[in-house]
C-alpha cells in the first residue's frame, strides 16, 4: 500500500472562473495551465456561499454555513466545530495553513472574540508567539488584508521586518485611519500602480513560506494537509510592476448589461442601475452593510483598467503557484501529492452591469476554477463538464488519505468521480443568508437550469443555462417554464433533505 498522500489546497480570493490561461488567451497563468494539464479542469464548480468567510469555514469543515454557523461575512466560525485538520492530525499528519485564513471577524465582541482584529493585527508581539493550533491547523501564518488595506500585519508582518522591509506600514493604509479609506473608489473602480517591492508582495510571502513549510513536513517525514490562501485577486486593484503593465486595457472583454435584462428580476437588481439607490429595505436593524447593494454604474474605461489590474493580479499569483508546484518536482513528492487549485467564489467584472460582488446569483459569481491534479489516480489532461461544489473538497481529501468521512459532514467524497469511475451530481446548493431575514437566499443548480428561493418573497429567479447561458431571460413567471419550475422546486426541496448530515448512526430500534 502507498504511503498516505500529501495534500495541497491552493486557493484564490475572488476569482472568475474564466481567468485561466487555458480557457481564456488574453490571460498568462502558465503554470496553472501546466497543473491542469497534468489533472482534470472541472467547468461547472461552484462554491457554497459567494463570499468569504462562510466559504472558507465550509472547505475546512465539509458542512454548509447554515450548519457550521459562520453564515455571513463578519460572523465567526465557531471554533467548537470539527475540522478536516483535526481529523488529519489524528491520522498522523502536518497540517498548515499560510496566507488569507478570514475565519473571523473585524470586530471582537463577548462570545464572538476574534484574533482577526483591529488593532490585534498589527500587534506583532502576539503574532511572533501565535502559531497554532487554530481550526484544526497546527501550524498558522496567516493575515488578513487584500493588497493595500490597512488590515495588514500579523505574520506577513513580522515577515518584512525579517526581510529587511521595517517600513512595510507605509505601503497599506493607515491604522488606526485618519481619513475615510483612501482609495475608496478602487475597490470597485480604478486601480493603483503599488509601490511595494515585488519581492515584499503579500503572494511572494505565501509562496515562499508554503515551500518551507512544505520542507519542513518532508523533513520531519510526515505527510502535508497544506492550504496555500493567496489574496489575490481581490479587489482593491493594486499591483506593483511588472504586472501593472502586463495588459493592454484596450484588450480587456470586459461584461455589460444588457437593457432590459433586470425586467423581470426581483427588484434590487435594477436599483443597482441607479445613481444613489436606496436600499433601506433590505438593511436589518442595526445591521451591517450589505456588498454589493449600493449603485453599481461604472465607467468603462475605467473598468477595462480595473480588469487589466485583475489579470495582472492573477499573473502575479500563478507565478508563486509555480513556485510551490516546482517545489514538489523538486523534493520529489510530486507523484504522491494530490493537488487541488480553486477560488472561494468568483467576481463581477461588468457581467450584467456589476462589480465586485453582492447577492446576486449569476454564473460569474457562484463559479469557480477547479483543477484537481494526483498522478495515476486523477486522469491528466482531462476537462468535465460533470457539476462540481467545493464543500466536498474536506471529504475527497479524506478519501485520499483512506480516512472514512464522518457523518457530521455535508461534504460527498468526489474522488472517484475525478476519477472517472461514477457519475458527477445532480445538483449543487449555493445558500446566502446575506442578512438575517431580508436578504436570505438559496440556488439549485441543475445540469441545465438554475432556480433561486429568496426567504418571504414571491419573487425568484429561473434561468434555463442551455438555452440561455448569459442568464438574460428569468423564467420565474414564465408560463412556458411551469411544469419546469415545479419540477426544480420539487428538486430543491429533495436537495434540501439530502444533505442533511447523520452524524450518528441508529444503532436500536428505540
Amino acid at each position: 500500500m502507498s504511503p498516505q498522500p500529501n495534500i495541497l489546497l491552493i486557493t484564490s480570493d475572488q476569482q472568475h472562473y474564466f481567468t485561466l490561461g487555458v480557457t481564456n488567451p488574453l490571460i498568462k497563468t502558465p503554470n496553472l495551465d501546466h497543473l491542469a494539464q497534468g489533472g482534470t479542469r472541472f467547468n461547472r464548480a461552484y462554491c457554497p456561499n459567494p463570499t468569504c468567510s462562510p466559504t472558507r469555514a465550509s472547505l475546512i469543515t465539509g458542512v454548509y454555513p447554515s450548519v457550521h454557523g459562520c453564515w455571513a461575512i463578519g460572523v465567526k466560525t465557531p471554533e467548537d466545530v470539527p475540522t478536516i485538520g483535526d481529523i488529519l492530525q489524528q491520522s498522523g499528519y502536518y497540517t498548515a495553513l499560510i496566507g488569507k485564513a478570514h475565519f473571523q471577524p473585524l470586530a471582537s465582541a463577548p462570545g464572538s472574540e476574534s484574533i482577526e482584529c483591529q488593532p490585534l493585527l498589527r500587534d506583532l508581539n502576539f503574532w511572533r508567539d501565535f502559531h497554532g493550533p487554530w481550526y484544526g491547523f497546527s501550524h498558522v501564518e496567516t493575515a488578513r488584508m487584500h493588497t493595500n488595506e490597512s488590515h495588514a500585519g500579523q505574520h506577513y508582518g513580522l515577515w518584512c521586518e525579517e526581510k529587511g522591509l521595517t517600513n512595510w506600514r507605509d505601503y497599506f493604509e493607515d491604522w488606526p485611519p485618519t481619513t475615510e479609506r483612501k482609495y475608496k473608489d478602487v475597490y470597485t473602480n480604478g486601480v493603483i500602480n503599488w509601490d511595494l517591492p515585488e519581492e515584499y508582495h503579500p503572494t511572494h510571502w505565501v509562496g515562499e513560506r508554503t515551500c518551507a513549510n512544505i520542507e519542513a513536513s518532508v523533513k520531519d517525514d510526515k505527510p502535508f494537509f497544506l492550504w496555500a490562501s493567496f489574496f489575490d485577486p481581490h479587489p482593491p486593484y493594486v499591483v506593483p510592476e511588472p504586472w501593472f503593465s502586463l495588459y493592454d486595457m484596450e484588450d480587456m472583454p470586459i461584461g455589460h448589461f444588457t437593457p432590459g435584462e433586470f425586467d423581470d428580476m426581483p427588484p434590487q437588481f435594477a436599483k443597482t442601475r441607479e445613481e444613489q439607490p436606496d436600499f433601506s429595505q433590505y438593511q436589518e436593524p442595526g445591521g451591517k452593510a450589505l456588498h454589493g447593494f449600493h449603485s453599481h454604474l461604472h465607467d468603462a474605461a475605467v473598468l477595462r483598467h480595473s480588469m487589466a489590474a485583475y489579470y495582472g493580479m492573477v499573473s502575479l499569483m500563478d507565478a508563486e503557484i509555480g513556485r510551490i508546484l516546482d517545489k514538489l518536482d523538486e523534493l520529489g513528492i510530486a507523484d504522491n501529492t494530490l493537488v487541488v487549485f480553486t477560488s472561494d467564489h468568483g467576481h463581477f467584472l461588468g457581467q450584467h452591469g456589476l462589480i465586485a460582488k453582492g447577492a446576486f446569483h449569476y454564473e460569474d459569481l457562484l463559479r469557480v476554477p477547479l483543477l484537481a491534479r494526483y498522478p495515476a489516480r486523477i486522469p491528466a489532461g482531462a476537462v468535465s463538464d460533470g457539476l462540481q461544489s467545493i464543500i466536498d473538497l474536506p471529504a475527497t481529501f479524506l478519501s485520499a488519505a483512506g480516512i472514512e468521512v464522518p457523518g457530521f459532514m455535508q461534504s460527498q467524497d468526489q474522488l472517484d468521480i475525478w476519477a472517472g469511475r461514477q457519475p458527477s451530481r445532480e445538483w449543487v446548493m449555493v445558500e446566502n443568508r446575506h442578512n438575517p431575514t431580508s436578504v436570505d437566499l438559496r440556488t439549485l443548480i441543475t445540469d441545465c437550469y438554475k432556480i433561486t428561493v429568496y426567504r418571504d418573497a414571491d419573487y425568484g429567479e429561473l434561468f434555463d443555462l442551455q438555452d440561455d447561458p448569459q442568464e438574460l431571460h428569468n423564467r420565474w413567471d414564465d408560463p412556458d417554464y411551469a411544469t419546469i419550475k415545479a419540477s426544480l422546486l420539487l428538486t430543491f426541496v429533495q436537495a434540501e433533505i439530502q444533505k442533511e448530515p447523520t452524524r450518528m448512526a441508529r444503532i436500536a430500534h428505540a
